[in-house]
């Protein structure tokens, strides 16, 4: 049976975190998984500043993450992290479900 549950690592709550305060009228980062990108599936990440009746509610000290229930079919069992190294700064997913990604990091396939 698939998890159900997205994780949100501590480096990725305290950049959202980050983020939210600067953004007044956004009260949370919402992460979606789309038809496209080199792989098949790619992740977007929006703010926003309202949730829907069934989005999954993450929630890490001041940080707030969306996912809507079609997209936890795709990300289920994953963590959500912020990585900053040589290459730059970005978001990352690391998901189970993808059998393969891109080397762009924001598409995979299932």
């Amino acid at each position: 049976m698939m998890q159900e549950t997205v994780t949100l690592s501590d480096a990725a709550a305290r950049r959202i975190a980050t983020i939210l305060q600067t953004e007044h009228d956004k009260t949370a980062m919402r992460v979606s998984v789309e038809g496209g990108g080199c792989s098949g599936f790619s992740y977007k990440f929006d703010l926003v500043d309202q949730e829907n009746d069934d989005d999954l509610v993450l929630e890490k000290g001041n940080a707030k993450v969306l996912i809507d229930s079609l997209s936890l079919v795709y990300m289920g069992g994953s963590e959500i992290d912020f990585v900053d190294n040589l290459l730059g700064q970005s978001f990352q997913i690391k998901n189970p479900n993808a059998v393969a990604s891109c080397g762009c990091g924001t598409s995979f396939s299932v």
